[in-house]
């Protein structure tokens, strides 16, 4: 049998036993969802905000406003760090309680 035949036979064999893989490309995984952030965003213009921490990405602030639109915040905005160490001190001090 010619080898380039067999070549061809041996890699058609493998594709067809060897299960398609499950994990999504990399260029998926490794893409954080805020790219760009916003600077300054008056607290009354937001209904929720949700926080995301992934290995790949930074610290991820996401607001979504009155308007049910998604913004991402910049996370160093001074509001928004009294706002966190005081959820902190919160779940801190409900833990001691229980």
């Amino acid at each position: 049998m010619d080898m380039r035949l067999f070549a061809v036979l041996a890699a058609l064999t493998l594709m067809i036993y060897v299960p398609p893989s499950q994990a999504k490309p990399i260029s998926l995984v490794e893409r954080c969802y805020c790219r760009s952030t916003v600077n300054s965003l008056p607290r009354g213009y937001i209904r929720e905000l949700r926080f995301i921490h992934t290995p790949n990405c930074p610290f991820q602030v996401i607001a979504k406003l009155k308007t049910n639109k998604e913004v991402c915040l910049n996370p160093e905005i001074p509001w928004l760090q009294q706002y966190l160490k005081n959820a902190i001190k919160k779940m801190k001090k409900s833990k001691r309680s229980n």
